[in-house]
């Protein structure tokens, strides 16, 4: 929502300053230049990204506008699952949770949270932990390391669609004065019609400038710096998943396990402690 307000107000204050100046907005509708800039944008993303980055890079722009999913209610909904998880591990043992995460959708504490097991990036990381530590044998310095490094590696591939946008939103500026010099090239040769059509052409040329330069930080630019910033609030979703598990592994009970991950959710989004031990141990 407040993307689209965003580039409202961008487009609105551009557009508006320049009716304020008895501005005609006929002039700035010229679908040649649109074709020259944004097709060769597009180009360029082609040739630098493999199919799977463009697939990354339209789901991100989507996401952009539907907002940040990490919500106060998600890290809620995760940390009563995590407890639940590790008060059937402690009361069982760990082997016996190996159950649920081999079947999270048939398991009982998993298949409660469909909203989590859906992610199945989320789904794959508890159950391949919680997996690897039910095996034995596994040092939790050694697990910690292992999920920093499945961390590492998933927001490394989230990153990657940003950097191809922030590619693309470079390169408009220079396609801009590519189609404002092809104008100029047509408007020489124009010279010695009609001064009406010469002055049409210039404005033509002009605005490809202009689109190139407000594509870029106006709209693309932006819509980058927000998926960044999405990929950064997935990762630090991870690592509070991170943090409840290596504390359970190293021998924490599960309320503690579950506080310290609660410590670890970002400031704007962590809920009070009386607000997560509600959530977890089910209070009114």
């Amino acid at each position: 929502m407040f993307a689209i307000i965003g580039i409202l107000v961008v487009f609105g204050a551009v557009i508006g300053g320049y009716l304020m100046e008895h501005g005609n907005l006929k002039v700035l509708i010229q679908p040649a230049e649109l074709v020259i800039i944004g097709g060769a944008a597009i180009g360029t993303v082609l040739i630098g990204n493999p199919p799977y980055i463009l697939s990354k890079i339209i789901k991100g722009i989507t996401g952009v506008f539907g907002g940040s999913k990490y919500s106060q209610a998600r890290y809620l909904e995760t940390l009563k699952m995590m407890y639940e998880l590790f008060s059937r591990a402690r009361k069982d043992g760990l082997a016996a949770v190996e159950a649920d995460v081999e079947n999270p959708e048939q398991s009982k504490v998993l298949s409660a949270y469909p909203n989590i097991i859906k992610d199945h990036h989320v789904r794959d990381f508890i159950c391949d932990t919680v997996r690897t530590a039910a095996s034995g044998g596994v040092d939790p310095f050694d697990l910690d390391t292992m999920m920093e490094t499945d961390m590492d590696v998933h927001h490394h591939g989230e990153e990657a669609p940003c950097g191809a946008l922030n590619t693309m939103a470079d390169s408009l500026p220079g396609l801009g004065i590519v189609a404002a010099v092809l104008g100029v090239v047509i408007t020489m040769g124009a010279l010695g019609g009609p001064p009406e059509e010469i002055g049409h052409k210039v404005a033509a040329a002009l605005v490809g400038t202009f689109l190139g330069i407000l594509l870029c930080y106006g709209l693309l630019g932006p819509i980058a710096a927000n998926m960044q910033k999405a990929a950064g609030d997935e990762h630090a979703y991870y690592q509070v998943l991170r943090v409840c598990i290596n504390a359970f592994v190293k021998g924490v009970s599960p309320v503690l396990a579950v506080e310290m991950g609660r410590r670890a959710i970002p400031g704007h989004v962590r809920p009070g402690f009386k607000e997560s031990e509600a959530a977890v141990r089910g209070k009114k």
